[in-house]
């Protein structure tokens, strides 16, 4: 039997065929040439909330999450390729705290090694972290807020400091951007971030990285945070034990930075590939590297073995990281902890030489 189509059908085809027209005209008049297809979904959705009957206020926080994103993009496209570590802390930290200047030699060690140093842009922990860094080294993602105070005077009126409506672009900008965080005790805003990041970072939403929790030479918050961990979480089952690879405490600010830099020495960057993940490194491991890699980390595999490889197939067409060795795996995705733990055993084999 022969399929019919109804006069509304029909109207909805032609409507449907006349948007994608104007989109293809809209991607021509802009001058896009490169992602059509991803503007295109963009430019797609846009014109299917004109048909959804959208609330007007859900309408205006689509619009304006789309403008501040893309007034981030914009302020660290020039950036890009310049290492980078987010700052978190409590903005109620006054300048005479120990925890103030802790932030402060933080930032000043991490801008000295060449790293720009990305914060909210307000006062205590942000500000101290953004003098330390010094304005040229210094990045700053603030939120509007009735009662906040205005940006630190180190980053005010900076080309590198742009304001957000949301906390979710906010905080998704002071993560996207980073190759290493650095939280310091805080309040409600600094957990939430803190632990936003490392959900992101257990359940793979984020690839793999540094994360240190700082505190002063013989400070208990996060020592008693962890204990919270134990007690709450790691005891009932709600997190694996193996989850504390993802982060370091310390209260030592030298061996904040060394785990920063110890965590890009040799990992580089990681790569899924239908159901193997591809692990790039600088310096390629012996056989005998890999045999002792498979011992120790069999655990987080779903089967087979870590195995050296050249660039797979959708890595050569994509030109992604062709010159760096590799390895590849069958990785369970669950054991986020354990691949941090095969990272850092990957960044101690020895350097050519040694």
């Amino acid at each position: 039997m022969s399929e019919t189509t109804s006069p509304h059908d029909d109207t909805l085809g032609a409507r449907a065929a006349n948007v994608s027209d104007l989109i293809q005209q809209v991607l021509d008049a802009s001058g896009a040439t490169a992602n059509r297809d991803v503007l295109r979904d963009i430019l797609r959705s846009a014109a299917g909330l004109a048909s959804d009957d959208v609330d007007r206020l859900d309408l205006k926080i689509t619009a304006a999450a789309l403008k501040e994103m893309r007034r981030a993009f914009g302020m660290f496209r020039p950036l890009q390729g310049i290492p980078k570590v987010t700052v978190f802390g409590s903005a109620r930290t006054q300048a005479h705290d120990p925890l103030y200047d802790q932030a402060r030699r933080l930032a000043s060690h991490m801008a000295a090694a060449g790293w720009m140093v990305i914060t909210g842009a307000g006062p205590g922990i942000m500000a101290a972290a953004a003098e330390g860094a010094g304005r040229e080294q210094s990045i700053g993602v603030s939120i509007r807020l009735p009662f906040e105070e205005a940006p630190s005077d180190v980053i005010a009126g900076d080309n590198k400091l742009v304001a957000m409506k949301y906390f979710f672009t906010r905080k998704l900008m002071l993560i996207k951007e980073s190759s290493a965080f650095v939280c310091l005790p805080g309040g409600f805003g600094t957990q939430d971030e803190t632990f936003e990041l490392l959900t992101l970072l257990q359940t793979g939403k984020a690839t793999p990285t540094a994360v240190v929790l700082l505190d002063i030479p013989g400070g208990s918050y996060w020592r008693d945070w962890q204990a919270y961990l134990e007690a709450e979480l790691v005891a009932p089952g709600l997190i694996s034990p193996e989850d504390y690879e993802l982060y370091l405490i310390t209260d030592d600010v030298d061996v904040a930075v060394a785990e920063v830099q110890r965590f890009w020495s040799n990992y580089h960057s990681i790569r899924w590939v239908g159901e193997r993940l591809v692990v790039r490194v600088r310096r390629p491991p012996s056989a005998a590297d890999v045999e002792r890699l498979n011992r120790a980390f069999g655990d987080l595999l779903i089967d087979g073995s870590i195995e050296p490889a050249p660039p797979l197939p959708p890595e050569v067409s994509d030109r992604d990281s062709l010159e760096l060795p590799r390895l590849v795996m069958h990785y369970d995705p669950r054991k986020a902890g354990r691949l941090r733990a095969l990272i850092d055993a990957l960044n101690d084999l020895p350097s050519e030489g040694a």
